[in-house]
């Protein structure tokens, strides 16, 4: 256990100081460890998100307990996964402690006396430790203060719970390809397997998202490399349906990898599908993803703010544009979002956000529809984005969509699906825009006669 402490340790401080992503440093170690068997990568994964998921309150506890800085900051690391795993893991708290005794020892064996003691002194104090932890609102929440003042002001009372849902493991949602089969069918085969799951009833994609009781390895779900199913948040299975689909139509998922949002929508309608990424190395995943599942797209690797670079012409029926955003919604899968952004690349996200949906409005066919979809709970990246986007371009009108316990487009993270936000937007026809123009000025009239009755 040691070594994956330590390792563990190492992949927290390179997230935290050298600001890498999580996924690419995990990857890095266990590529480096290709002998460790499956359970001490396992292991490895569950110490370096759960440290993260909670560092707020775990570096909160290690201030507590000591009393100046500690110099090596390796150490400091690792006693931050001992710490989570003495909170959230079910190992036995004296292997905790000696581990982590051993894995100083190999750092700096000078200070593994103190490390016992700040271990042990955590042990005999955890329930004070914990209430004095929770008085800061990073120690109570585990987000950065900024993070917390900004769902606080946007949501009032909710933001805690929006907080605290995004602290929790995440449900392990399925998407059913319908050109396979059926979600019933599935489900039933999913008993089979001992694999219980439940239909998500949402009454707009229930027929296609379960969701399993336990997550399991993908390996594990029958039929899964024989394309049946596919992993997708059930949040992110509302894109597909909400474009209006129809066979024939040409469609435009304009940052699609890693490619579940491009196979849903083929999956659920006979498309000219068009799948663009900057990303060569995700665009790449969306081709194995879309194999896979039997399933065809024009794959082009390019930006979708420069669509004069591969673009060919022809207008597009559908677009979907899931633009780059703040991954607000979705930390309880990235737990190091939260460490990672600063309050200052939301309004970058946003101009960005705006950008991206000007130039692609060029693209989209009069009656066309476009899909403006983030994985944010930030109104900067959403409503505001889509209300400036509007008062810029006469021709888009925002059609209404049904989400269910959203009446703006925000779906909020719950225990269900992660938090996400959608705005349909139609390009009006020039006649069309003329007469609601004309109905605007009628409407105009209309006031100031009633205004001069009274």
């Amino acid at each position: 256990m040691h070594n994956i402490q330590l390792a563990a340790g190492q992949i927290i401080q390179q997230v935290i100081v050298g600001g890498r992503n999580l996924n690419q440093v995990l990857e890095e170690s266990l590529r480096k460890k290709a002998v460790w068997a499956p359970a001490p990568c396992a292991a490895l994964q569950d110490l370096s998100y759960g440290t993260l998921r909670f560092y707020g309150q775990l570096r909160a506890l290690l201030g507590l307990l000591l009393h100046k800085p500690m110099l090596d900051q390796r150490i400091y690391y690792v006693l931050l996964v001992a710490l989570y795993q003495l909170q959230y893991s079910k190992a036995a708290p004296h292997a905790v402690v000696d581990h982590a005794v051993r894995s100083t020892q190999l750092l700096n064996v000078k200070v593994s006396g103190l490390v016992n003691a700040i271990l042990r002194n955590f042990l005999r104090s955890r329930a004070a430790l914990l209430e004095q932890a929770a008085l800061s609102a990073e120690g109570k929440y585990s987000y950065p203060q900024w993070w917390i003042d900004e769902l606080q002001a946007q949501y009032g009372e909710l933001g805690s719970a929006i907080l605290e849902a995004g602290n929790q493991h995440p449900p392990m949602t399925l998407r059913v390809n319908r050109r396979r089969g059926t979600t019933a069918d599935y489900l039933a085969r999913l008993a089979q397997n001992d694999l219980p799951a439940r239909l998500i009833e949402d009454g707009l994609i229930g027929f296609g998202a379960l969701q399993l009781e336990k997550p399991v390895a993908v390996d594990k779900l029958p039929g899964f490399f024989d394309g049946m199913v596919s992993v997708q948040d059930a949040g992110a299975q509302y894109a597909a349906r909400l474009l209006d689909l129809r066979d024939g139509m040409r469609v435009l998922d304009a940052c699609a990898a890693p490619g579940g949002k491009t196979a849903h929508i083929l999956e659920s309608a006979a498309v000219r599908m068009v799948a663009v990424d900057k990303d060569e190395k995700r665009l790449r995943r969306v081709a194995e993803n879309l194999r896979r599942l039997g399933l065809s797209a024009q794959l082009v690797h390019g930006d979708a703010a420069e669509p004069e670079r591969w673009w060919d012409g022809e207008p597009f029926q559908r677009i979907l544009a899931d633009v780059p955003c703040s991954a607000s919604g979705v930390v309880r899968r990235h737990p190091d979002i939260k460490w990672l952004r600063r309050s200052t690349d939301i309004a970058g996200f946003a101009a960005q956000q705006l950008n991206i949906m000007r130039v692609l409005w060029r693209l989209l066919a009069q009656d066309g529809k476009l899909l403006y979809a983030t994985c944010s709970v930030f109104r900067q990246e959403n409503g505001e984005v889509i209300a400036a986007f509007l008062a810029q371009q006469p021709d888009a009108r925002r059609l209404p969509i049904n989400l269910p316990g959203s009446s703006n487009g925000q779906i909020l993270p719950d225990n269900q699906h992660d938090g996400f936000f959608y705005a349909l937007l139609q390009k009006q026809r020039t006649e069309d825009r003329g007469q609601a123009s004309e109905d605007r000025g009628q409407r105009t009239e209309d006031r100031h006669q009633r205004t001069e009755d009274r």
